[in-house]
């Protein structure tokens, strides 16, 4: 990095961090710091919601995840504007009728004390990990591609999350998306550009969609029913579909965004926004990395793109391989290059796919020898693709811009996520559980220290984490574990009126030893874990509900 790139990369940072300090400075009730004083527009929580699910890991991750699997990924998507209009029909007029702070409020309403604080503390497990995910994402990328030390890393993101979060509460979360995600889609933009601008002239768009689908990566739909199969049609329908409801529906860093909203109205037509461009965005970024895919097809790229693990197993006893493996990627590359400047006929796409085939089975062969040479490094190499690229190709100043809208992600989605973890400590702990009435102040300043402690604990969470296979799937896994079972309990709630807090509580506890079980035992695709969860506590709930025959 030169020093302009480091200019554009902490004038960036400081000014989201500065912004949303002045702007949002002096709340001194629950409602203004947890509610935003409930004045968002539409538009505020829609990019609100968008940029709360759209962390760093979108953006390191997604590229590289199409860059090696194609466009398939997007179908994990498709449940996503039906979850938005059941969301809009059932979940928000109630919670703004019942005027909750947090989805789980309404829990004891319907149910009980025990059930509502099993909720919010199922939320409280799996979003703190996912906070610390979520910083750590980032940090492991940025530390082996910059040599930067991972722990003042994990720091540094964390404490300017930190600053400002607990300076202006939901509101400064808000104002700061709005900025962070201009940033986004200007710096993905002029991304997708330059890669453009950077294939051979004779390399036109439409040819360079023809190289991709040759090489199998613009497979957008699998209609097929192999449950080894992660991403198809089915699984983004029926469990991505549980998965969003769970997520946007019972979620509080997603329902806190437009918990802030005017009027029902507002927050409606925000979700709507969101259902309606977050497919569109997702497609862009998986394309980004297709064409990421198309510029290494005629440019050397490494044999494993993460660097750390290239320097220590180049450094070993296992030099000599990696180098001859490295030499025979190097020659197919080279006839990959030659086949592409001819006319892609069958028979050439047939090659190509040999080829790409042979290269594979390398890759292979390179992970092995890294485990072998030191099971501590990351074999895995889906999530440093695209910053490979950044790093490599990119003019200076725009690298800066490029590593601004990675970390902005970071920062946007953990400040919404520590802001929803103390929100919910506040309002469904601590506050439900004293036993008088304090002053407005002091659970604002209850709710600042929570964030910080959050924001303590996602950081140590952070410094602690380690790789699984790609980041992006591994905040999915850890929220389909828990969300199913959540989203039922809600269902129930809302839908099934002669069940009791009893029988919904020793439900959950049952499914949810359930449902980590059966992720262990690697029995089901993680999205299908959403809709098992989901049915299995309403089932369990109504059974016992029915054999005890008596009201909670």
């Amino acid at each position: 990095m030169q020093q302009i790139d480091w200019v554009v990369l902490i004038a960036t940072l400081l000014f989201i961090v500065i912004y949303g300090s002045y702007k949002t400075r002096g709340s001194k009730n629950v409602k203004d710091f947890i509610k935003g004083g409930s004045e968002s527009n539409w538009w505020t929580i829609g990019l609100s919601v968008m940029a709360t699910q759209a962390s760093a890991i979108t953006f390191l991750s997604t590229p590289g995840q199409a860059f090696n699997d194609g466009m398939g990924f997007v179908q994990f998507y498709f449940g996503l504007p039906l979850a938005m209009v059941i969301i809009c029909v059932v979940f928000i007029p109630i919670y703004h009728k019942l005027n909750v702070y947090t989805a789980y409020e309404f829990l004891e309403q319907r149910f009980d004390l025990k059930t509502r604080s099993l909720a919010a503390i199922l939320f409280l497990i799996q979003r703190g990990l996912a906070a610390g995910i979520t910083i750590f994402a980032p940090a492991i990328v940025l530390s082996a591609v910059l040599g930067w030390d991972l722990i003042p890393l994990n720091i540094s993101i964390g404490l300017l999350v930190i600053i400002y979060t607990v300076s202006g509460g939901t509101k400064a979360v808000s104002v700061t998306q709005k900025q962070q995600m201009a940033i986004i889609f200007s710096g993905m933009f002029v991304a997708f550009y330059l890669i453009l601008d950077y294939l051979p002239e004779n390399i036109s768009f439409t040819k360079a969609l023809e190289i991709a689908g040759a090489s199998g990566k613009m497979d957008v739909l699998d209609f097929s029913f192999d449950l080894n199969n992660r991403y198809t049609i089915w699984t983004g329908l029926l469990g991505g579909t549980f998965l969003m409801l769970s997520y946007f529906g019972t979620d509080q860093s997603q329902v806190q965004r437009y918990l802030s909203g005017k009027s029902v109205k507002e927050s409606q037509l925000g979700l709507i926004f969101n259902g309606l461009l977050k497919i569109p965005m997702q497609f862009f970024i998986l394309l980004v990395g297709v064409f990421v895919f198309v510029f290494y097809q005629f440019n050397t790229s490494p044999l494993n793109f993460n660097p750390k693990a290239t320097e220590v197993v180049m450094q070993s006893q296992n030099k000599d391989a990696y180098a001859d493996l490295q030499f025979q990627h190097e020659q197919i590359e080279g006839r990959k290059k030659v086949l592409l400047e001819q006319e892609l006929s069958q028979e050439n796409i047939l090659q190509l796919k040999e080829l790409n085939a042979q290269d594979l089975a390398l890759k292979s062969k390179a992970k092995q020898l890294i485990s072998s040479t030191d099971e501590t490094l990351e074999t895995n190499d889906k999530d440093y693709v695209f910053i490979h690229f950044i790093l490599q190709n990119l003019p200076r100043g725009l690298i800066g811009l490029l590593l601004a809208v990675i970390l902005s992600a970071a920062m946007s989605s953990t400040a919404s996520e520590l802001n929803a973890l103390a929100s919910t400590t506040t309002i469904d702990l601590y506050k439900r559980n004293q036993t008088q009435e304090l002053a407005q102040g002091h659970y604002v300043k209850a709710t600042k220290w929570f964030t910080f402690l959050w924001g303590v604990l996602a950081i140590s969470v952070a410094c602690v984490a380690n790789l699984f296979d790609n980041l992006i799937q591994l905040v999915n896994i850890i929220g389909s574990i828990f969300y199913g079972n959540v989203l039922g309990i809600f269902l129930l709630a809302f839908f099934v009126k002669k069940v009791k807090g009893n029988a919904v509580f020793y439900a959950a506890l049952i499914t949810q030893v359930v449902i980590i079980g059966v992720w262990f035992a690697n029995v089901l695709p993680y999205l299908w874990l959403n809709l098992l969860g989901c049915l299995l506590v309403m089932s369990l709930a109504v059974t016992i509900q029915y054999l005890n025959k008596k009201t909670d």
